[in-house]
């Protein structure tokens, strides 16, 4: 019997042991299920959390790369830091938009055609038209200011509208009937009269009306030095010596430019005593450090205090270049890229001049100008030069890169003037 109750015991005391295995089991089990499960799960945070700074770093490298791929947009030898370079980017992608022909437009700055002028300026996708007395006379404010807010809108880049308004000898805007505003005297006459401070107060009233009607551009001021009272440039320079015209060239470009108009520094690199070359050619045999001490002074002035464009003469400049005008010649353009740090606009002076007409036997003057490296045209014939710039460059004769090269630097001005607005 005790034996019996002996046996029992000792097999409830094995089950008993084995439950408690059992159990302890399960829950070891529980454990490591548990630790399993937050193994996995901090596995997948950590994979999500991967995969998500890889998605970041992905996508701030794409973002690095876009950035660099549109700053390295513009080519590396274009990017000079200059007065417009801060819509260089913007420029490049438009002007990468456009077509041959709107290109070849852009570059022409025309005389404002006596008909027709906004289908003309549609048409060729024209950069700017050039308005002289006849193109303003007759005609109260607001119609010129309808006249040149039509034009300018003849396609989707707005145009420039310029005109010579030097004062004086040279002056578009006055002796007007129907413009109720004094006439300009010239710069020298004003100087002559008030010092500087008159031609302050002159700069500021004439860039004020010339905005008021639409112009946002001058041809002026004058930068030349003449001291011969026979000589063609006497009547429109100041008529002083070149640290007072530097002043004076300093004074008009700071504040014309405030007041939304562009000046244009003329006629480089320096007219001097020589003669009138709307009808021949003239030679200037003035050695460079006379120029230098001189003629060039005004032109820096102008161009240190940020003046948006360079208007070059029709001079040959035999220290420079005897075998060219300055307005054909690489090597005055390279004077005034390389050496003086202008980095606006080159122009050129009216290329229908009898002074260049013998210069470009081979090709047109138009041609031999722009591959000279000026950036716009001034033009009248507005057929015939878009004509010869589009088979030059079909040809070769100019290349595409220097004709994008002129076009950007033509619209980044465009967008620092505010003039374009995308």
């Amino acid at each position: 019997m005790k034996k019996k109750i002996k046996g029992l015991l000792c097999l409830l005391l094995a089950l008993s042991m084995a439950s408690a295995l059992c159990a302890c089991g399960n829950g070891n089990d529980k454990e490591n299920s548990s630790s399993e499960s937050s193994s996995a799960e901090s596995q997948s945070v950590s994979a999500e959390s991967s995969v998500e700074s890889s998605a970041e770093l992905s996508s701030a490298s794409s973002s690095e790369e876009s950035a660099d791929q549109i700053k390295a947009a513009v080519p590396e030898e274009w990017q000079d830091k200059g007065i417009f370079s801060d819509y260089y980017e913007k420029a490049y992608e438009k002007m990468s938009a456009m077509t041959l022909e709107q290109k070849v437009g852009q570059v022409i700055l025309a005389r404002y055609p006596s008909s027709d002028a906004y289908e003309t300026a549609k048409k060729y996708y024209l950069g700017g038209y050039v308005l002289f007395w006849a193109d303003l006379d007759e005609k109260t404010k607001d119609q010129i200011i309808l006249q040149n807010d039509k034009y300018s809108q003849a396609h989707d880049i707005p145009m420039i509208m310029a005109t010579d308004e030097e004062g004086g000898y040279v002056s578009r805007l006055s002796d007007h009937d129907m413009l109720d505003f004094e006439d300009f005297r010239s710069p020298r006459e004003i100087f002559n009269e008030g010092g500087m401070d008159a031609i302050k107060d002159d700069a500021l009233r004439k860039s004020q009306i010339m905005n008021n009607l639409r112009i946002n551009t001058n041809l002026a001021p004058v930068c030349d030095i003449c001291t011969g009272e026979d000589k063609f440039m006497y009547d429109r320079s100041l008529g002083q010596d070149a640290d007072v015209t530097s002043t004076f060239v300093r004074e008009v470009t700071k504040i014309s430019q405030e007041n939304g108009v562009s000046v244009t520094l003329k006629h480089f690199p320096g007219y001097g005593n020589n003669e009138d070359t709307h009808t021949g050619i003239a030679v200037d045999n003035r050695n460079m450090e006379t120029f230098e001490s001189t003629d060039l002074k005004p032109f820096q002035a102008g161009i240190d205090e940020g003046a948006h464009l360079v208007l070059v003469s029709h001079n040959i400049v035999n220290c420079m270049d005897p075998e060219r005008p300055a307005s054909l010649s690489p090597e005055v353009h390279k004077l005034l890229r390389d050496r003086m740090g202008f980095t606006g606009i080159i122009i050129t002076d009216d290329l229908a001049m009898g002074a260049i007409s013998e210069y470009s036997p081979d090709q047109s003057a138009v041609v031999t100008a722009f591959n000279a490296g000026n950036d716009m045209l001034c033009i009248s014939d507005i057929e015939d030069t878009y004509d010869n710039m589009l088979a030059a460059v079909n040809d070769g004769t100019i290349t595409t890169d220097s004709l994008d090269h002129a076009v950007m630097r033509v619209l980044a001005w465009k967008y620092a003037k505010g003039m374009i607005k995308d």
